[in-house]
C-alpha cells in the first residue's frame, strides 16, 4: 500500500507536468499522511484541469458519516470495477495526485526499514487517483480521494509488494476524461511503472511519525542498518 508520500516540487514544475494554467504556491510537504488534505487534479466541465485539496482517504457517497477509514487510502487496481466503494468513482470520478516520491517499509527481523521511492531524475510523479463527494444532513460537504495501487515493479518489490499506479503525461487526458466510462479502456493504464526510472533509498525512522516534517524525512541513509 501507499501510506505516506511527499510533494515538494515548485508550482511551475507541477503546472508543466499536470497541464495546468496556474498552480498555487504550496509549502513543501515531506510526510503527507492519511486524512490530511492532498493536492488533486480533476477535469472541469469545460475540459480544462483544476487542482483542489481533497481529504486523503475516500469516503463513499453512501457512507453513514465522514469518519476517516484507513482502508480507503488505497484502492487496488485489480478490483476497482467490482468494489462498491470504488466502482462508480472508477467510471466517473478520476483524478491525478502529484507527488515527488512515496514511502514504503521493508520488514526486517527486528524492525521495519523505511524507504523513499522517487524518480532518478528527481522530476515529480502523478499517481492515479479516484475522488468522491460526501454530504450529510446538516453536515459540510467532504471531498476525498484514494490512490490506486498495483503490483510492485522490480525496484519496489524488495521493499513492498504494492506500489502506486504512476501515470505517464500522455495518459492524463484519458484518465481524467469524465465522459470515458468504459473501464476496459482504463485498465491498461493501471500497470507497474518503469523500474529503471525509479530509485528506492533507505531513510531514517524519523519519517515513521506523521508528526515529523522537513527534508530529514527523505535524507538517504548510507546503509539500511
Amino acid at each position: 500500500m501507499c501510506g505516506r508520500f511527499a510533494l515538494i516540487a515548485s508550482a511551475p514544475r507541477l503546472a508543466r507536468l499536470l497541464g495546468l494554467v496556474q498552480v498555487p504556491e504550496m509549502a513543501p510537504r515531506y510526510n503527507i499522511a492519511p486524512s490530511q488534505p492532498v493536492a488533486a487534479v480533476r477535469a472541469t466541465p469545460d475540459g480544462a484541469r483544476r487542482m483542489d485539496m481533497l481529504r486523503w482517504g475516500l469516503i463513499p457517497a453512501w457512507a453513514k458519516g465522514p469518519k476517516p477509514d484507513y482502508r480507503m487510502i488505497n484502492a487496488k487496481a485489480e478490483t476497482l470495477a467490482e468494489r462498491p466503494a470504488f466502482r462508480v468513482a472508477f467510471r466517473r470520478r478520476r483524478c491525478l495526485i502529484p507527488a515527488d516520491g512515496f514511502y514504503e517499509w521493508q520488514r526486517l527481523k527486528d524492525r521495519k526499514q523505511p524507504f523513499y521511492i522517487s524518480r532518478r531524475d528527481d522530476d515529480p510523479l502523478a499517481f492515479a487517483g479516484l475522488w468522491e463527494q460526501w454530504s450529510g444532513d446538516g453536515d459540510p460537504v467532504v471531498e476525498s480521494c484514494t490512490i490506486v495501487t498495483t503490483t510492485a515493479n522490480e525496484t519496489v518489490a524488495p521493499v513492498h509488494e504494492r506500489m502506486p499506479v504512476i501515470l505517464e503525461p500522455g495518459d492524463f487526458e484519458r484518465w481524467l476524461d469524465p465522459s470515458l466510462g468504459d473501464v476496459r479502456l482504463l485498465q491498461p493504464l493501471l500497470r507497474p511503472w518503469d523500474p529503471e526510472a525509479l530509485q528506492a533509498l533507505p531513510v531514517s525512522s524519523f519519517v515513521n511519525s506523521p508528526r515529523n516534517e522537513g527534508p530529514r524525512c527523505i535524507q538517504p541513509m548510507t546503509s539500511s542498518r
